[in-house]
């Protein structure tokens, strides 16, 4: 054992033996030790004091006094951080509570501040997410994520020839079958819509949106978007139909002007009157709406519990609202707890909810029924709710009432655990008390039932009205009403309901729009509240890439309809451009919005539809779209010319302008060249059909194979110049470049054809190529040569190799030709003469070819000369 210590100590020194310096002494102390000397070393320094004296000097100059700091720090007694600074004695019981009430709001502070603080992290990080998640859906949908295989704007991409078909007009992921058939019924009311628009007549849009959603949501969880769209049209006021066409006369003088209606209250001063009569109307039309939801709850309760409900023979609106109470709460032979009787009659339950479902003159009937009891349990009761019922909008009482009202509540029901809430329902109704308690137990038991009182308790002259409840229910938030994605029990369409209901119409679209399984029905909602004027929409500047909705702290939100809608139609803009053309005239409907924006929307639309115009399908379809010319040369318009007043185009100008020479120009962008030579035909450019034909004829000729398309551009430029050739248009070098650079494509076929005389005269008849032997007309023509059209002149090697070829194939076949020897002679010098003509107009343009194109003529004229 001791072996094996000692050689566990003699391995241990091993470890440090390099380390080891023998110009360096040893050290053979403990580290105690070292610490003692170390001390002693730093005591011997000179002027430790002394540094410490000419601090306290510098401190004592800036009025420091140091060393009394340092006492009271060493004496400072941190448990009695949060005592009084002056002692409180036992019988001082007001010191003792200033104290703690001083104490609790400095404790109040910090918590707030600490809940601030983490609220603010927590929404930043809420907001950094959903940016992120919106901005990835954005680049997603740009590339078509939701469709198998390569993605569409890729291939549109790659289909190029310049790669110009930028993300933002590349076409979506193609539609469900399922998604087809709800975006076909809402189609249908986008068309009917813009035709009355065409008529210059009204048009029902949120009724027929109605109908289009029954029809598409066959889910009953889809129920809520129809809700949506019913709330929609009571805010409205819109009428569910309009007198036939038939009377013309009598419907446009008699129907009501739906279109644009509520724009100038909406986008006006938000503090004018007519504002004001807007959001009291809208307060109104939601309350409305869940008022006859509640009704419809009611009657499905009553026919699907008809023991209980024991309704019988009496048809009233009364009497069923007595079968739903007994339903509701009659247990056991017993009502529930607080429900008060008067005559026997459950009657404060009976009133509220006959005042719920929207029947307020029933109420007053049914009150008045019962006003000896009523009266002895709560006098002036009835007065008060006479005057309520019969006063306009429910607004406010005469402030008499409203203070006996207040008295009363505040003596019986407030602080009175036994009161009926359906009592103190109705009080609080009545006189709008206390609107903070936004609450009454038994009485706002579901989401439509706490929205109802809210908007029955709102008074747009106090606590800000409906703005201000809009402010409430944004501070709760989507999850509260909608749950949790993707979570059981999670609904669809409720927090855009709610957004609707106060007036937050941009909000509540976005929201829609937020979750694909809503998305059609957003893009028709926003639809509809452009058609009555109740959407805003961003300038330019504040419209963002990312999401739709604008939000700003300074100016009311926003929401861009043609960003909206462009997401939408591009699905299916290949499919069907002339629907996706439906969508886009709506834009215009915000053109009189003030401030420039109204301008900018418009702009917005022809810039859609000049998109659509590239991107759509080339055929007869297409030329519906934009019109063309019949084999006669008569001319026809197309869809969007017969629809320019839907696009604010007042005449053919503003029409060829903005949009058919400007989609021509993408167009050719985009390689598309038949379609823009079609454009700038269609907008009167006959100059800039020219010049682009000679263009794309000029890049087919370099091709080394010619395709489908190439083809398809040389019998539109075929067309076109017997046409302008026979009404004397576009005269001048680019028309001739076109008729030369046709001739050299025929002459190509002919060669490859084998008919190499034909080829050779086509050549000639081209008159680029001067072979008749005259140096000084050749170097004249060479000289010219430089002034000729680009098209022309950057084909120069493809002339001079085809017609060398040609001339080389003719001097073949005349040589093994059984021709006589003087005709076969005279007919290879002449052939020899043009090849040299050739190679002499070739050197004076030598350095305009690429050096082994010249070589490759040399070649050739060398074995036509042997």
């Amino acid at each position: 054992m001791t072996a094996d210590l000692s050689s566990l100590l003699n391995a241990s020194k091993a470890l440090t033996s390099h380390l080891s310096r023998p110009d360096l002494p040893s050290v053979n102390l403990s580290l105690d030790q070292i610490e003692a000397q170390s001390r002693r070393l730093v005591s011997r320094q000179p002027g430790t004091s002394g540094d410490a004296g000419r601090a306290n000097y510098l401190l004592a100059q800036a009025h420091v006094d140091a060393p009394a700091l340092a006492n009271s720090i060493a004496h400072l007694n941190t448990q009695a951080t949060f005592s009084p600074l002056q002692a409180l004695q036992d019988t001082d019981v007001a010191g003792y509570l200033r104290h703690a009430h001083e104490q609790n709001l400095i404790s109040t502070i910090e918590e707030g501040r600490r809940e601030t603080q983490e609220e603010f992290y927590r929404v930043l990080e809420d907001r950094g997410k959903r940016d992120w998640e919106a901005r990835k859906k954005r680049v997603f949908e740009q590339l078509g994520a939701r469709v198998g295989g390569e993605n569409r704007a890729v291939a549109d991409l790659k289909k190029s020839a310049h790669g110009k078909n930028l993300l933002s007009a590349s076409v979506g992921p193609a539609p469900t079958l399922q998604m087809q058939s709800k975006m076909m019924a809402y189609d249908r009311v986008v068309t009917d819509m813009n035709a009355a628009r065409l008529r210059g007549t009204s048009y029902p849009v949120v009724h027929a949106l109605i109908q289009a959603s029954l029809s598409a949501n066959s889910d009953p969880r889809s129920l809520q978007i129809t809700q949506n769209f019913h709330v929609l049209s009571k805010i409205t006021g819109e009428p569910p139909a309009l007198p036939p066409l038939s009377h013309a006369g009598a419907h446009i003088l008699n129907a009501p002007i739906i279109e644009r209606k509520f724009a100038r209250a909406y986008l006006g001063d938000p503090e004018s009157r007519d504002a004001v009569e807007l959001r009291r109307q809208i307060a109104k039309g939601a309350r409305e709406a869940l008022e006859e939801q509640y009704w419809d709850v009611i009657e499905r309760t009553i026919q699907a519990r008809p023991m209980e409900a024991r309704l019988g023979g009496d048809p009233s609106v009364a009497n069923k609202i007595r079968a739903y109470i007994l339903v509701r709460h009659y247990r056991n032979g017993e009502w529930e707890d607080r429900i008060e009787l008067v005559a026997g009659q459950p009657i404060w339950a009976k009133l509220f909810y006959l005042i719920r479902t929207g029947h307020a003159q029933e109420a007053l009937e049914e009150a008045t029924r019962f006003q000896q009891a009523i009266e002895h349990r709560e006098s002036s009761f009835l007065s008060h709710l006479r005057t309520w019922v019969e006063s306009p909008d429910r607004r406010r009482l005469p402030k008499p009432h409203r203070d006996q009202l207040h008295a009363a509540y505040n003596a019986h029901m407030l602080h009175s655990s036994t009161a009926d809430p359906f009592k103190l329902a109705l009080y609080k109704l009545m006189g709008k008390i206390d609107p903070a308690r936004r609450s009454v137990a038994q009485v706002t038991v579901t989401t439509e039932d706490w929205l109802w009182f809210q908007l029955s308790m709102v008074d747009e002259d106090e606590f800000g009205g409906l703005r201000g409840l809009a402010e409430v229910l944004l501070s709760y938030g989507e999850r509260h009403f909608d749950g949790v994605p993707g979570q059981k029990g999670a609904k669809r369409g409720v927090w855009a309901g709610v957004l609707l209901m106060c007036g937050q119409f941009e909000r509540a679209v976005a929201a829609l729009w937020d979750h694909h399984e809503t998305e059609v029905e957003a893009v028709h909602l926003a639809i509809a509240l452009a058609y009555h004027g109740l959407l805003r929409v961003p300038s330019r500047a504040e419209t963002s890439d990312v999401t739709p909705l604008a939000l700003s702290p300074v100016t009311p939100p926003a929401l861009s309809l043609s960003t909206l809608i462009w997401r939408y139609i591009r699905q299916f803009v290949k499919m069907d451009a002339r629907e996706a053309l439906q969508y886009v005239y709506c834009v215009c409907l915000s053109a009189d919005q003030p401030g420039g924006v109204g301008k900018e929307q418009v702009e917005n639309a022809w810039e859609l539809v000049r998109r659509i115009i590239v991107l759509a399908n080339t055929g007869a379809a297409w030329e519906e779209l934009v019109g063309g010319f019949r084999p006669d040369g008569t001319r026809f318009s197309g869809v969007i010319e017969q629809n320019a007043s839907l696009l604010k185009l007042d005449d053919m100008h503003e029409y060829n302008e903005h949009i058919l020479i400007r989609a021509a120009k993408s167009s050719e962008e985009a390689d598309r060249i038949p379609e823009a030579i079609k454009l700038y035909n269609l907008a009167g450019d006959y100059t800039t059909v020219i010049a682009v034909l000679a263009q794309a004829l000029g890049n087919t000729i370099a091709q080394p194979s010619v395709d489908e398309k190439a083809r398809t551009i040389e019998r539109t430029a075929a067309d076109i110049l017997r046409h302008y050739e026979r009404m004397n248009r576009a005269v001048g070098k680019e028309r001739d470049a076109v008729i030369r650079l046709l001739r050299v494509r025929e002459a190509m076929d002919a060669k490859d054809a084998g008919r190499v005389e034909t080829a050779l005269e086509l050549m000639e008849s081209t008159d680029l190529i001067p072979m008749d032997g005259d140096v000084a007309k050749i170097t004249k023509r060479a000289e010219e040569f430089r002034e000729l059209p680009d098209a022309l002149q950057r084909n120069l090697q493809t002339f001079l190799t085809l017609t060398m070829d040609i001339l080389s194939a003719v001097h073949q076949k005349v040589k093994a030709s059984s021709l006589p020897e003087v005709t076969r002679q005279s007919t290879l010098a002449a052939l020899r003469k043009k090849s040299r003509s050739l190679i002499i107009f070739a050197g004076n343009l030598k350095y305009r070819m690429s050096p082994d194109v010249y070589s490759y003529l040399a070649r050739v004229d060398v074995g036509i000369a042997l």
